[in-house]
């Protein structure tokens, strides 16, 4: 690899002499400066991190060891959950090893490795999500061929295919990166190396990359959210020919735990999104940015124990074995 893939480097001046001094490393924007707040986000980020880990693994576990979950939706819904762990380990740990060691510095590798670690989990949570909004609108629109169009094998390709398109989704990001040989600054204006922080501290002519970018959102935004809201259509346009009240709410209440963490998932990050861009403090971008990179993962595991009963007895089982 080249000098100029290892390295950042700063804009040269065109004013002078082009004598530009080649950076290693990226520094990351903290939550606070204030020294006495340091060990309380220690202590609440290692909590969170924490509860989300083992909320996550007793969903896995409670799927894994329960042959009545044995089916497509708990299928995905444990593969969502292992997706979570591995999402919000891409920045928690750096950022709890930073407010420790009182260091926000994180070298440019280092910095594109987080940055494709966050869009291939953060792509697969929107592609899972969309996935099991299909399984939502099979079960209920087409409930007798249920096991027939989600059999094992297509389950297993929807989980592969969600991995290959975020795989991708991350190549074209670093393909971006990477042809960047300028930047404006060393300081990522965020508590993780956010691609979009990165691009915008890049020097050079941003259109044959803002055109990659549209390609990549449609892909990873825009189908994903088309098919949700296609499914969910199909799902209340079946239910509203249910005859009987109970009847209908006994097919959306399948559907419940699903909405909630649609609604949680895409709701934050629309708000961190119009939050940046109506403030013009980076900080407070960055407090915001915790509530869709920490908090949803977390809360996740709750949404589905809380109002799912399958997953409470096996949890309830589970706990009565082990004690």
């Amino acid at each position: 690899m080249t000098q100029q893939t290892q390295s950042v480097t700063k804009c040269p001046n065109n004013k002078g002499p082009q004598n530009v001094t080649h950076l290693s490393e990226f520094h990351l924007l903290g939550l606070s400066e204030d020294p006495q707040l340091q060990p309380i986000l220690f202590g609440l980020f290692l909590f969170m991190y924490l509860v989300t880990v083992l909320g996550n693994l007793l969903i896995i576990l409670a799927v894994s060891s329960d042959s009545h979950l044995h089916t497509p939706m708990y299928f995905f819904l444990a593969n969502l959950s292992l997706t979570d762990i591995c999402f919000i380990s891409t920045m928690v740990p750096k950022m709890i090893v930073n407010i420790q060691t009182h260091s926000r510095v994180i070298s440019y590798m280092g910095c594109l490795t987080q940055m494709s670690l966050f869009i291939i989990f953060g792509c697969m949570d929107d592609m899972l999500l969309t996935v099991m909004a299909y399984d939502r609108f099979v079960a209920i629109c087409h409930p007798l061929h249920y096991s027939v169009i989600l059999n094992p094998h297509r389950c297993v390709s929807l989980v592969l295919m969600s991995f290959l398109v975020s795989l991708l989704d991350s190549l074209l990001h670093n393909l971006i990166v990477l042809q960047l040989p300028y930047f404006k600054d060393m300081e990522i204006a965020n508590f993780f190396c956010d691609p979009s922080q990165l691009l915008n501290l890049s020097c050079s002519d941003t259109f044959i990359n803002n055109v990659v970018m549209c390609f990549v959102v449609t892909i990873s935004g825009f189908f994903p959210i088309s098919g949700i809201f296609y499914s969910y259509y199909k799902i209340i346009s079946s239910i509203m020919r249910i005859p009987s009240s109970g009847g209908k709410y006994k097919a959306f209440s399948t559907c419940g735990s699903h909405l909630s963490v649609v609604c949680l998932f895409y709701g934050t990050g629309f708000g961190v999104y119009v939050g940046s861009a109506v403030s013009n403090s980076p900080r407070k971008g960055a407090v915001a940015s915790v509530m869709y990179t920490v908090v949803t993962p977390m809360l996740n595991p709750f949404i589905y124990s809380l109002r799912n009963r399958d997953i409470r007895r096996t949890l309830r089982k589970l706990h009565s074995s082990t004690v």
